[in-house]
């Protein structure tokens, strides 16, 4: 009797381990996996919207017509190793930065629960908001250095058409010379610098802040975006939850993480295109410059029209959506959870 008692007790206190700190290394292993699996799914379509973000009507005149266009032409003139141009430093640094996400947003719904009491939106979003400022530690300059290794390409290739180099007689803003010669000091007509180069000349030039150019902008992206996402998706996923094992099932939360990224990620586009474009430290010839998010959102508004706004928004759906939706399927198998050897009542 004293062996069966001390083993309910056992049973009982390993129930009572907090969520808040056991769940967190597995769900930094689980952020990690998610955002190396999904970068390596979908990285083409991620390269041909920022290749479409980054495109400017001249003349009349764009270099790409559509998604399929796109991916086409860089196919060809780069190959299939064209496609992946920049995934070295992005599934280097997504890792950490998935994990900062994830984490961030159970960290502070952790602290953020009223004991006894269902968290009310505002602390939902709350969180999500401050996951989203945790996240751009990394996101910042993974994407500064990705964006230009990803557009390198359409550059050079824009130089190759007829028409397409010339300087339009439009105002355009002047760019810092110094970021410009971190990009273009080991730039050739056919060749792009690697990530290291970028990152060690723009440090040479401006220091660490080199690497964070378009911070504002990409605060205001990931900041709402994570405020509609965590959320929606906990919600959403909450109408699937079976009562028996208090979870839902993996198609529910697979459909769940899809969904709420896609309306989060349609929310923020316009943001995400103003980054794209104060990102890229040297525009192809006779496209516009800018010199700041205000510069940058009234030149697109005034040459390209309001529609410029969602450009890349049906390629940014098929990179988040599924992106999200592999987070929430490694959270569902607990890939984590099983290295760490987390019994599941814990979680």
């Amino acid at each position: 009797m004293g062996d069966i008692s001390a083993s309910k007790e056992a049973s009982e206190e390993n129930s009572k381990q907090p969520k808040g700190y056991s769940g967190l290394p597995a769900k930094c292993i689980n952020g990690a996996l998610a955002g190396v699996a999904g970068v390596s799914c979908i990285f083409p379509i991620d390269l041909v919207k920022t290749r479409l973000q980054n495109q400017q009507v001249i003349d009349g005149k764009r270099m790409y017509k559509n998604l399929f266009d796109c991916f086409v032409k860089t196919a060809k003139a780069d190959g299939i190793r064209g496609l992946y141009k920049g995934f070295g430093v992005n599934v280097t640094l997504i890792s950490p930065e998935k994990a900062i996400k994830l984490v961030g947003n159970d960290l502070f719904r952790y602290y953020l629960q009223r004991e006894g009491k269902q968290m009310g939106l505002h602390r939902e979003m709350l969180a999500g908001g401050g996951a989203g400022l945790c996240q751009v530690i990394i996101t910042t300059p993974m994407e500064m250095l990705k964006i230009q290794l990803q557009d390198a390409g359409r550059k050079i290739q824009r130089k190759k058409i007829p028409g397409m180099g010339t300087v339009p007689e439009v105002p355009t803003a002047k760019m810092n010379p110094s970021l410009t010669r971190a990009f273009s000091a080991s730039t050739t007509a056919e060749v792009t610098p690697s990530a290291l180069t970028i990152a060690r000349n723009l440090m040479q030039a401006k220091g660490v802040f080199g690497l964070y150019r378009g911070l504002g902008a990409t605060l205001m992206r990931d900041i709402p975006f994570s405020m509609i996402y965590f959320p929606l998706f906990a919600h959403l996923n909450a109408m699937g939850i079976e009562h028996e094992n208090g979870r839902a099932t993996f198609q529910h939360s697979f459909m769940c993480g899809c969904l709420a990224a896609t309306v989060a990620s349609l929310s923020v586009n316009p943001v995400d295109v103003i980054k794209t474009r104060l990102q890229l430290l040297q525009q192809a010839p006779g496209e516009h410059t800018y010199t700041g998010i205000r510069d940058c959102a009234a030149k697109i508004w005034k040459y390209e029209g309001p529609s410029a706004f969602f450009k890349g928004a049906s390629c940014r759906l098929l990179v988040i959506s599924p992106l999200f939706g592999i987070a929430q399927a490694v959270y569902y198998f607990g890939v984590g959870e099983f290295l760490l050897g987390i019994p599941k009542q814990w979680l």
